[in-house]
């Protein structure tokens, strides 16, 4: 029997997130341990995290052992720990890849918060309520353990220290990251988020949690740090030239998807204001904040355009002709970054009428700041190229104000935004209907029935 496909999940923005209640369901969290020959520490961590799970965890939890094609004696210790103990299941994939496995573990079970750390247990037990409890709470939408927070307490070889802090830069200054540690193997996700995250995330290897932050981020979600205590394993099997080619490989492909826009990171969006109150105050639009951010930033951008072609433009021509010139190019750009960016209409349904009220817009500016001009050209005999920049940066001030209310207002009004979400949600539920396509296909787990029944996957705490 091979694995059934992500389910279709209901798109346009995620709900409010809420706190899971005692008793609201069986199994609240299932940590995965994903385990490629680990004969020797298997049996160990499974004991040892149960035991401390049993101790302190104070709602149902399950343990699954995620066996990705070990040759070893890794598949026969799974499955006694599985028939022995219980809350814990193990399951056998072909393929190899920890991100493979847990991507099939994680959209198949039915638990509200998922987790998974690395079998040597590196990572000191007390900091998994830590994890999790923001993500029972209602708080956050993923949570990673940080082995470089100032609080954290680290014992590795500099080696290992070098590699990490360097890798963690280079995500910094590439991808603009701001959580701390992407390689620690000790996170957890609501399981709400990881039904819409997980099929926009491609890697199958070791890039598979860093590629899922990385996402998470852009789109806006909640990632809580924990301060971890870490012990490096000095028998640890990963390869850390290939991983790091790997690795380096998958930051370029995310960086090329995220600059050209290619994932649909609306989907993970969540409401400004978890309590629905916030949303119901008469008089503030809904997403006026966010608008206003974006329409900052996208105009910032614009306006640096614009006074680069304008200085271009101004070794050959006029002010007057160099002014219309950069203005024009200027806010055909602004147009349609704003479209895009601050008020979510994509697609090219209207994008030529959408232009066109742009450019009635752009003579109102030009209107503006030509009249500036003039009004400077009387007012001083020769006027210097920094004093016509100056009136242009005052007078473009007062545009942008003028441009944001009439772009909210008129050119992209509410009642049009939601029509292009509801277009989006339709055209993404009925390529849902169809089932993944590739890369985002869940990989078969054919042989994980061989050994256990489907009915592992939704055994709850006995």
């Amino acid at each position: 029997m091979t694995t059934p496909p992500l389910s279709p999940t209901p798109l346009g923005s995620l709900p409010p997130r809420e706190h899971l209640r005692p008793g609201q369901t069986g199994t609240v969290l299932d940590v995965v341990i994903p385990v490629y020959n680990e004969e020797k520490d298997l049996e160990p961590c499974v004991r040892r995290l149960h035991e401390h799970l049993v101790r302190t965890f104070p709602y149902g939890f399950r343990i699954t052992i995620a066996d990705n094609a070990s040759t070893d004696d890794t598949p026969r210790i799974a499955a006694l720990l599985d028939d022995e103990m219980d809350y814990v299941t193990a399951v056998r994939l072909e393929q190899k890849g920890r991100g493979r496995a847990l991507r099939t573990v994680w959209s198949l079970s039915e638990a509200p918060v998922l987790a998974y750390m690395d079998v040597d247990l590196s990572t000191d037990l007390n900091a998994l309520l830590p994890l999790v409890a923001p993500l029972i709470s209602g708080h956050s939408d993923l949570a990673i353990g940080s082995r470089l927070s100032r609080s954290a307490r680290v014992v590795r070889g500099p080696k290992r220290e070098f590699i990490s802090r360097t890798y963690n830069l280079i995500l910094r200054g590439s991808l603009a990251a701001r959580f701390s540690d992407a390689q620690c193997g000790f996170k957890a996700i609501r399981g709400d988020v990881a039904g819409r995250l997980l099929p926009m995330v491609e890697d199958t290897g070791w890039f598979f949690d860093t590629e899922m932050l990385v996402l998470a981020e852009r789109a806006g979600l909640r990632i809580h740090e924990v301060p971890v205590d870490w012990v490096d394993d000095p028998d640890s099997t990963v390869h850390l030239v290939r991983t790091a080619t790997d690795d380096l490989k998958g930051v370029w492909r995310v960086g090329r998807a995220l600059a050209t826009g290619a994932l649909p990171l609306d989907r993970l969006a969540r409401p400004f204001g978890d309590d629905p109150r916030d949303r119901e105050l008469a008089g503030v639009p809904g997403g006026l904040a966010r608008q206003l951010v974006g329409f900052a930033v996208v105009g910032a951008l614009s306006t640096l355009l614009y006074l680069g072609l304008y200085s271009l433009c101004r070794l050959g021509v006029g002010p007057q002709v160099a002014n219309a010139a950069a203005l024009l190019v200027s806010t055909l750009a602004n147009t349609a970054a704003n479209r895009r960016l601050t008020f979510g209409v994509r697609g090219r349904e209207r994008a030529v009428r959408h232009q066109a009220q742009g450019l009635v817009v752009f003579a109102i500016g030009l209107a503006l700041t030509s009249g500036s001009l003039a009004a400077l050209d009387a007012a001083t005999v020769s006027p210097s190229a920094g004093s016509e920049l100056t009136v242009l940066v005052a007078a473009n001030l007062a545009a942008t104000v003028l441009r944001f209310l009439l772009f909210r207002a008129w050119v992209f009004p509410e009642r049009e935004r939601r029509e292009a979400a509801g277009r989006a949600a339709g055209d993404g539920a009925r390529n849902a209907g169809r089932g993944p396509t590739a890369p985002h296909d869940v990989p078969h787990a054919k042989d994980a029935q061989d050994a256990h029944d489907r009915n592992d996957w939704s055994r709850s705490a006995r």
